[in-house]
C-alpha cells in the first residue's frame, strides 16, 4: 500500500500481528513512536500540575465572606432587577493574558447565590470574596434599598464533611443542562398572565419556596447556584449551533488557492468550460437546461415548524444577554431518625422541573448520590459535599453557561404577593441622620473604641418551638 513517498507492507504487517504476543507487539509501537504519546500525556499532566500549584499560590490569601439578605416587607421588584444585579457583576470579569495565567496563577473569582432552609426557615444567601464585598453589596442596595444584608457565620460548618455518619445522611446532585447550552430555559417572562387587565407574573420562586418550608426540625436543604463570569467566546459555539440548526453552511477561509482561483481571469475560464459542459450533457440544448436551473436557499427556515422557528428566536435572545458560567447543585440533609428524602428532594426537582422547555432545554439531574451501590454513593455524597462547602464549580458535573436572564428566574427575591410565611424578611430600614441636626459638644469625654453594632441576625423558630439564631460574627 502506497502512501505518498511510504510504501507499507500490509501483508507482513498482519503476519507480524498474528505471530507476536500483546506484550511483543506493545514494544514495538512503542519503539516505533508510540513513546511521543507518553511524552505528550506527560507533559500535558506537568502543564496543568504547575498551572495548578500557581493557581494555589495566587488564592492562598483569599479571604471569603457569607451574607445573609433580608429582602424588603414590601417587594415589588421583579427578576427584571436581580437581572440588572447580574449584569453588574459582570464587571469582575477578568480577562489575563498567557504571563497571568500561568507565571502568577490567575483565577477568576466566582459568586454563589444560594437559598437556604433550616428546619423550614428560609434564608437567601451571597458567598464571595471579602475583595468583593463591596460589589454585591452595591449591586442589591441599589435595586433593593430598603434591604438588610447581614454577615454571618458559614451555615455549612454545621453539619460533617464525610459520609457515612452517625448522626447525618444526606441527598446530594449537581444539576446540569440536557441539551446544549445555546438551548435556553424557561425565563421569567414565559411566567407572566395576561388574562387579566394588568400583566400578573406568576412568580415561579413561590413553588421553589414552598418546598423548602415542607421540611422540618433536624432537616435542613441548600440550593447553590455558583456563577463565574466569562467573555464572550460562548456565543460563537452558540452561533454554531443555531446555523446547524437552521442548516446554513458554514463559511471557511478562502486559503491561499482560494484566492489564486478567484479572479476574474479564473472565473471567465471556469464559466467558459462549464457552458461548453453543459452544452455538452444537455445535447445544445443549453436554454432548456438554465431555465430549469433552481437557485439553492441559504438555510432551511423557511421550511421550519413554527415551533422549531420559535426556539431558533429564544436561542437568539439568549446570546443578546451576558452569560455566566453556571454549576446548580442541591443538598439535602437530616438526622438519620427524620431524613426523608422522599419529602425534600422530590419537592426540589419538582420546584426545578418548572423552569424546562421539553422543545429547547431542561436542567436535570446529572451526578447524584441516588445509587444502589452503598461504597460509591458514600464516596459521592464526601465528594458533593465538600464541593458544596467550598464552593466549586468545577467538582461534579461539567458547567455550562446561562444568561442573565435565566440565571434571575432561578434566584430572585420573591414579590410580596408569594405567601412564604417562614421567609426572613427585613424590618424598619435604619437611616442616617439629618445632616443639619444640632448636636451638642461634650468636652473631656473619654474616647471609646466603636463597639460593634446590636446583633441583627435573623432569627427563626422551629415547629417545637426551639429559637435558633445565625451567628452574626464580624
Amino acid at each position: 500500500m502506497q502512501f505518498g513517498a511510504f510504501t507499507i507492507d500490509v501483508a507482513l504487517i498482519i503476519a507480524f500481528l498474528e505471530q507476536s504476543t500483546a506484550f511483543e507487539i506493545v514494544i514495538r509501537v512503542f519503539a516505533i513512536g508510540g513513546w511521543l504519546v507518553l511524552v505528550y500525556l506527560l507533559f500535558y499532566a506537568g502543564i496543568n500540575l504547575y498551572a495548578k500549584l500557581r493557581e494555589n499560590k495566587f488564592m492562598h490569601d483569599w479571604k471569603y465572606v457569607v451574607l445573609a439578605i433580608d429582602i424588603p416587607q414590601l417587594n415589588v421588584q421583579t427578576p427584571k432587577a436581580v437581572e440588572q444585579m447580574f449584569a453588574h457583576l459582570a464587571g469582575s470579569l477578568n480577562n489575563p493574558d498567557l504571563r497571568e495565567k500561568f507565571r502568577d496563577g490567575f483565577k477568576q473569582r466566582c459568586f454563589s447565590f444560594e437559598i437556604v432552609s433550616i428546619g423550614g426557615y428560609i434564608q437567601f444567601i451571597v458567598w464571595t470574596e471579602v475583595a468583593f464585598r463591596d460589589l454585591i453589596e452595591t449591586t442589591i442596595y441599589a435595586q433593593y434599598p430598603e434591604a438588610e444584608i447581614v454577615e454571618i457565620e458559614d451555615y455549612v460548618s454545621t453539619v460533617p464533611d464525610s459520609f457515612p455518619n452517625d448522626d447525618y445522611d444526606i441527598w446530594a446532585a449537581d444539576f446540569a443542562l440536557a441539551e446544549n447550552d445555546a438551548f435556553p430555559i424557561r425565563s421569567y417572562r414565559e411566567f407572566e398572565h395576561n388574562i387579566s387587565k394588568d400583566t400578573v407574573l406568576k412568580d415561579p420562586m413561590g413553588t421553589l419556596l414552598e418546598s423548602f418550608t415542607r421540611i422540618g426540625h433536624g432537616e435542613q436543604m441548600w440550593l447553590q447556584i455558583i456563577v463565574e463570569p466569562v467573555n464572550n467566546h460562548w456565543k460563537e459555539k452558540a452561533i454554531k449551533q443555531v446555523k446547524e440548526l437552521i442548516g446554513e453552511e458554514e463559511k471557511h477561509g478562502k486559503g491561499i488557492m482560494g484566492h489564486i482561483l478567484d479572479n476574474p481571469l479564473m472565473n471567465e475560464l471556469k464559466k467558459g468550460l462549464s457552458e461548453v459542459n453543459a452544452q455538452i450533457l444537455s445535447g445544445g440544448n443549453f436554454e432548456a437546461e438554465e431555465a430549469h436551473e433552481v437557485k439553492k436557499d441559504p438555510n432551511k427556515l423557511r421550511y421550519m415548524t413554527p415551533g422549531q422557528v420559535k426556539v431558533v428566536e429564544l436561542m437568539e435572545e439568549k446570546m443578546a444577554k451576558i452569560g455566566f458560567k453556571t454549576k446548580i447543585r442541591g443538598i439535602y440533609i437530616g438526622r438519620k431518625e427524620v431524613f426523608s428524602p422522599t419529602r425534600g428532594v422530590n419537592a426540589l426537582i419538582g420546584a426545578i422541573n418548572q423552569f424546562n422547555i421539553p422543545s429547547a432545554n431542561s436542567i436535570v439531574k446529572k451526578v447524584h448520590t441516588g445509587l444502589r451501590n452503598v461504597v460509591k454513593a458514600n464516596r459521592r455524597k464526601s465528594v458533593l459535599m465538600k464541593a458544596y462547602k467550598k464552593r466549586k464549580i468545577k467538582i461534579g458535573a461539567n458547567p455550562y453557561v446561562l444568561n442573565i436572564e435565566e440565571l434571575a428566574t432561578i434566584w430572585h427575591f420573591p414579590m410580596s404577593h408569594v405567601k412564604t410565611p417562614m421567609i426572613q424578611k427585613a424590618a424598619v430600614k435604619s437611616a442616617e441622620p439629618p445632616a443639619g441636626l444640632p448636636v451638642e459638644a461634650i468636652y473631656d469625654a473619654p474616647t471609646f473604641a466603636p463597639t460593634e453594632e446590636v446583633d441583627t441576625a435573623p432569627k427563626f423558630k422551629t415547629d417545637t418551638g426551639e429559637e435558633i439564631e445565625f451567628e452574626k460574627f464580624g
